[in-house]
């Protein structure tokens, strides 16, 4: 007796897309056939609904603890379902920072009486706790956060002997925020010289601009080069930067690159609209940026692609473009975003599931996550293609109440998604009865 059997599903994995029926019991996937006629608990046709792994996002900021006025484990994570999202790694930035192996330990006690989704979270590195990142077990973090260009937070790594230290004794994989401040701080003081209460969002690529993001990825690229570090570049933004990625299969690489869902959708003229609600670190840049990161997800320069959730309330981004914060919620909509890329024939549903999955669960070295496989979690990400989704105040979970989304039609929507074997999301409601995640295992 299975605990659940989906029929008729079109499951996309493992570079091929094929329709199956899938047995799910004790939380993990049983059988993968062509028909299965056994008994379940419960059994549901899906009528040929594409079927993908739970996407995984390495790059989230809950902000709990110390800023849940902007959002929190539970409720980012219920909307990171509501968009298939069932796996994530959250950042260091939060108030403590998740800077020694203590604040780690809390965090993931936390989670486990918060998150709704599966969770892991990264250790961050400062200019000062190089002996904590000796120490960690490298089974537990995800990953050593290393801001390499202040954001958000205090979290500055800036000094060169510092950085020196954690990519040659590291044992996690480094990953980076890379944007220079120096040239930041530069370019901020002669715009503010010159357009003063003028400053509007429209400035922010000038000011963190192609210049000051290659200037810090191309330092972190020759420090793994140096010391054969296990690197991952968040959130690229720039053409100049794909030069520094090379192509091919995630497999063998140690330096590896990731762009996140909005540098893909938007451009410098979303500003005009938009303003400060896209204002986010690295900046939204030009077409042309845009452009050449499109074309790196297609040619594997670039790996994965993840959103950089980062929730601020909405009077924090009303302020004035100078005080406004940098950051916007995505997690909720970011599979149905990369869905347009299918439907204007630019990616692939195997690309996308490849680059929010597989590649994830490849470079971190998950354990029995981010494929559709016997014997792996059942994580799933089941979509109605051609099922039009308009995001409204109504259907948006996040804290903060907003998406820079908001009445946007997308030509997919979201039909279910299916957590460690339990439907959690089902026709634009989440389940009644959530259950925790779990913490995400690791094969080191």
């Amino acid at each position: 007796m299975y605990d659940l059997i989906l029929k008729n599903a079109t499951v996309v994995n493992d570079n091929s897309i094929n329709v199956s029926d899938i047995a799910i019991k004790d939380q993990r996937i049983a059988l993968i056939n062509s028909s299965i006629g056994a008994e379940a608990k419960k059994e549901i046709d899906l009528n040929g609904r594409y079927l993908l792994p739970g996407l995984i996002d390495d790059q989230v900021h809950f902000r709990e603890p110390g800023l849940t006025h902007k959002g929190d484990i539970a409720s980012e994570s219920a909307a990171g379902l509501a968009g298939g999202v069932t796996s994530y790694f959250e950042m260091p930035n939060v108030d403590p920072p998740t800077t020694t192996l203590e604040n780690l330990d809390k965090k993931f006690e936390l989670a486990s009486k918060r998150s709704l989704a599966n969770y892991s979270f990264h250790l961050g590195a400062s200019n000062n706790n190089i002996e904590e990142i000796k120490k960690v077990d490298i089974n537990l973090a995800a990953g050593l956060k290393v801001f390499m260009g202040a954001s958000t937070g205090d979290m500055l790594v800036d000094n060169r002997d510092t950085l020196e230290d954690i990519f040659n004794y590291s044992p996690l994989n480094i990953v980076t925020h890379c944007e220079d401040t120096p040239t930041i701080k530069t370019n901020e003081e002669a715009f503010i010289a010159k357009y003063g209460e003028d400053l509007s969002a429209c400035h922010h690529p000038l000011i963190r601009d192609v210049e000051s993001c290659y200037l810090s990825s191309s330092l972190a690229v020759e420090l793994a080069n140096k010391y054969s570090s296990n690197l991952h570049v968040f959130h690229l933004s720039t053409e100049k930067e794909m030069e520094l990625f090379s192509k091919g299969a995630i497999d063998n690489k140690n330096i590896t690159a990731e762009v996140c869902v909005h540098h893909l959708h938007f451009n410098e003229h979303d500003y005009d609209k938009l303003g400060n609600l896209i204002k986010c670190n690295p900046s939204i840049k030009s077409k042309s940026d845009q452009a050449a990161l499109i074309k790196a997800v297609k040619e594997d320069r670039i790996d994965i692609i993840a959103t950089d959730h980062a929730p601020h309330t909405w009077d924090e981004k009303s302020m004035r473009f100078i005080d406004a914060p940098s950051g916007l919620p995505l997690i909720q909509h970011s599979l149905q975003t990369l869905l347009e890329f299918y439907h204007d024939d630019i990616f692939t549903l195997e690309q996308i599931v490849t680059k929010t999955s597989h590649n994830i669960a490849k470079r971190f070295q998950i354990k029995d996550r981010g494929y559709i496989r016997e014997g792996y979690y059942a994580d799933m990400a089941i979509v109605d293609i051609d099922k039009p989704y308009k995001v409204n105040k109504e259907n948006i979970l996040y804290k903060c109440a907003w998406s820079p989304f908001e009445n946007h039609t997308f030509r997919s929507s979201i039909h279910m998604t299916i957590l460690n074997g339990s439907i959690v999301f089902n026709n634009n409601s989440l389940s009644s009865n959530l259950q925790f995640g779990h913490q995400i295992e690791f094969n080191r």
